[in-house]
């Protein structure tokens, strides 16, 4: 029996490889003789690159500027060819990499996203994934061109400070120095989010506020976004000029602004991972795919992982269930999102910080539940693999 095991990570208890590697052990202790394939899953955000590395590319590492301007080391990954980077944006530009984990959204930087980018050019990938989920600022990408050459200065012609609230004094934009190597690049922005620019919906507005800006830093920082928008569109033209109101310009604080305006490609996170990865072919024969991701809620439903891979496994005729820390979703929504079965580890430990403490032992549980349910079904000769055991008889088995 072919089981394919496809989750996202468990934030803040498990990274995606260690969800599949606890659930492959609890699988074998059932079904020793099971072909097991794991392929670790992201949506574009963070994990993306520990899901490049798990489909065998290679790691790599720069030493950039962080969000506030203190130096750090920033991996990322490449093909076995050399062609083809996986940058992630919260490697470099993150709120996980904040120095104390304080936010300064009026500051903060994309520089050292860029600084990653060149470094992805310098190892000689020329197709670039750019994932962009977890970023700290609202610059606009400002930085990350900055980091690729581009200077900004005011009226006086002195070079702006980093960060945001600068832009509001932005005068010219020279892009002169841009990296040349990037007109014979193609740029993947993986992001889900279609929000453009500017206004209500966009970037200052719906994630400021996540990264520390108060509602005066917000009207602040969309001025100086559009103030930004309209110099970097005069000196571009083209897509420049029309990027700031495009699907995905105000992802990452307007790091998909600047992308698109240097002809980035749009696509949806899971979408890249699942082709990086090779899932599609990995599912072929299989009967089951596991993945799931620590909260299953409305949000896993635009675009996360986990529905992403049970699209996929649907369209392959693969039966899908979901491993969480926490599910929300009824049953209407579960079906509709393409999961025979969903698994809590909140069904098995009811307190929620044993959960996160103790994930690895539960998820790992968790496998044996599914390992359980298909040998039963077997034996029962039922057409369904994937009806539930009973959940309150394993609870105290596993306190």
């Amino acid at each position: 029996m072919k089981i394919v095991l496809a989750p996202d990570k468990f934030k803040g208890s498990l990274t995606a490889p260690e969800v599949a590697a606890a659930l492959a052990e609890g699988i074998r202790e059932v079904l020793p003789g099971a072909e097991l394939i794991l392929v670790p899953v992201a949506d574009g955000g963070e994990g993306t690159v520990t899901a490049a590395l798990g489909a065998g590319f290679s790691p790599r590492r720069a030493r950039v500027s962080g969000p506030t301007g203190q130096p750090l080391t920033a991996e990322f990954a490449v093909d076995t060819p050399g062609s083809r980077a996986v940058v992630e944006m919260a490697a470099a530009s993150g709120l996980d990499v904040l120095p104390g984990g304080i936010k300064d959204a009026r500051n903060a930087t994309s520089l050292g996203t860029g600084q990653l980018i060149r470094a992805a050019l310098d190892a000689g990938a020329r197709e670039i994934v750019l994932g962009v989920g977890g970023s700290a600022c609202t610059d606009g990408g400002a930085g990350m061109l900055q980091g690729l050459g581009a200077r900004f200065t005011d009226d006086a012609g002195n070079e702006l400070p980093l960060g945001g609230a600068a832009l509001a004094r932005i005068a010219e934009a020279d892009l002169g120095g841009l990296d040349a190597r990037l007109d014979a690049a193609t740029l993947v922005l993986a992001a889900d989010v279609d929000n453009p620019l500017l206004g209500e919906r966009g970037a200052a507005a719906v994630f400021g506020p996540q990264k520390g800006a108060t509602p005066s830093d917000v009207a602040e920082l969309d001025a100086a976004l559009a103030r930004f928008a309209k110099v970097l569109g005069a000196a571009m033209g083209g897509l420049a000029a029309a990027a700031k109101d495009a699907p995905g310009a105000g992802a990452a604080g307007g790091v998909g602004y600047a992308a698109l305006a240097l002809g980035a490609q749009r696509r949806r996170g899971i979408d890249v991972v699942v082709e990086f990865t090779g899932l599609r072919e990995k599912l072929e024969g299989a009967a089951l795919v596991v993945t799931g991701e620590g909260s299953l809620d409305a949000q896993s439903l635009s675009g996360k992982a986990p529905v992403g891979v049970a699209t996929v496994a649907r369209a392959h005729g693969v039966p899908a269930v979901a491993v969480c820390g926490r599910n929300q979703l009824d049953e209407n929504t579960r079906r509709a999102a393409g999961f025979d079965s969903v698994h809590a580890l909140l069904d098995l430990e009811a307190d929620v910080d044993v959960c996160l403490r103790e994930a690895r032992r539960l998820v790992r549980e968790t496998g044996r539940l599914i390992a359980d349910g298909l040998v039963r079904d077997r034996l029962e000769g039922t057409s369904d693999p994937l009806t539930n055991v009973d959940i309150e008889s394993r609870k105290e088995s596993v306190r």
